[in-house]
């Protein structure tokens, strides 16, 4: 059998290629950078992502398909429950306070409360969301949770699932047609015509 290092073993001192060193060396004059343009040049070369050498890039070619829900998704700044810890007991903690705290980056986005870790501290605490465990956790610290408007958060109520009614849910257009044709099953075969 054939081990990783014995396959390797004649390429380990490799000796590099001497570019730069005259017409001879066969790596001269432009020395394996062809010729001209930010190849050909000193510096680091960076080429933005898509970028075609100018060509119009194949993401512009294609027409854009499909719908998406991102530019309309809720965005938060997240923030444990153990990160509160660092706060005084009784204190009143916004989004200026976490700001100050070095906890979020700015106030542009909301704050979301998750439920990661321990409080032992009676803390009123206003942000734009908070995790059912860390209401919990809030809640048996003693302390309140508000939204941003200063009221008492509260979870919205679940939605009431649409349930037909008994009569209604067998009717419908099936139903409806298949009745004139249990009516006439219905009556008697030896009705006597009228003359």
């Amino acid at each position: 059998m054939t081990m990783l290092h014995e396959i390797t073993a004649g390429q380990r001192h490799k000796r590099s290629k001497r570019k730069g060193r005259g017409d001879s060396s066969g790596k001269g004059k432009t020395a394996g950078r062809g010729t001209k343009g930010a190849g050909a040049h000193g510096g680091d070369i960076h080429w933005k992502r898509g970028h075609e050498g100018g060509q119009t890039q194949i993401f512009r070619r294609f027409p854009k398909r499909g719908f998406s829900n991102d530019n309309f998704e809720r965005r938060f700044h997240i923030v444990n429950v153990a990160d509160l810890s660092r706060f005084d007991d009784g204190s009143i903690i916004d989004a200026t306070a976490l700001l100050d705290a070095g906890l979020v980056p700015d106030t542009k986005q909301p704050v979301k409360i998750l439920g990661n870790g321990e409080l032992s501290k009676k803390l009123t605490i206003v942000a734009g969301w908070y995790s059912k465990s860390a209401f919990e956790k809030i809640s048996a610290a003693g302390g309140t949770a508000q939204n941003l408007k200063g009221e008492s958060f509260e979870f919205p109520k679940p939605k009431k699932k649409f349930v037909k009614r008994e009569g209604e849910a067998k009717k419908g257009k099936k139903a409806q047609a298949a009745a004139p044709a249990e009516d006439e099953a219905a009556k008697p075969a030896d009705e006597p015509k009228a003359e």
